[in-house]
């Protein structure tokens, strides 16, 4: 149940891309890639250090605190795809 809330706030975060200039690697799919892996992984190692075991919490574990664990990662997952977008992009332009 914890997943399925880090995927949706994934999800959810990825939609306030539309906002931003499209920079990111591979478009809008590499954004929306970059935002559920984020939150997946984060929100995983998260809630593993808090439960001092490597899993996905279950319906009864899964809260609105345990959901928001998902935030930051996908921040961070987005960022890196935009700056390896950014990277890719001045790169290949001309000087």
């Amino acid at each position: 149940m914890g997943m399925l809330g880090w995927v949706m706030m994934g999800l959810a975060i990825w939609h306030f891309t539309i906002f931003l200039p499209d920079r990111f690697w591979g478009g809008i799919v590499g954004a929306f890639v970059g935002s559920l892996v984020g939150s997946i992984v984060i929100g995983l190692i998260i809630y593993s250090v808090k439960s001092s075991a490597l899993q996905v919490p279950g319906e009864k574990a899964t809260n609105i605190g345990v959901v928001l664990y998902a935030v930051p990662g996908a921040l961070i997952g987005m960022a890196a795809v935009y700056a390896e977008g950014m990277r890719r992009e001045r790169r290949t332009r001309p000087s």
